[in-house]
């Protein structure tokens, strides 16, 4: 998603585009088919496994939670309203860590 974002932002030309949409399009294909190519000899349970699985849902985490605050949410609190009104700040902010903390608190259960 942050990367077909970019792409469209960036005004590129034609061709350079055409070239970024090409390998964002075909990332996902070349991972399926590296996990079907290792599946046989992967060992889910060994501890460089768990441990590489660790930084990859961490990394990912990072990317939502970046991209949340930085791209959906940036131009909500810094909108003029938000800005000059402290109750409607803490509401802001109050709201989002209940939404945090709910959303956690699904992640619980998936």
């Amino acid at each position: 998603m942050g990367l077909g974002g970019c792409i469209a932002q960036a005004k590129f030309k034609g061709r350079v585009v055409a070239s970024m949409s090409l390998f964002f399009s075909l990332t996902t294909p070349v991972g399926i088919a590296i996990g079907i190519g290792i599946s046989n000899v992967y060992n889910e349970n060994s501890p460089t496994a768990l441990i590489v699985e660790g930084i990859f849902n961490s990394a990912s985490a990072g990317i939502l939670i970046y991209m949340a605050l930085v791209d959906l949410l940036a131009a909500d609190f810094m909108n003029p309203k938000v800005q000059g009104n402290g109750k409607l700040q803490l509401g802001v902010n109050l709201f989002l860590l209940l939404g945090a903390g709910l959303m956690s608190l699904l992640a619980k259960w998936a």
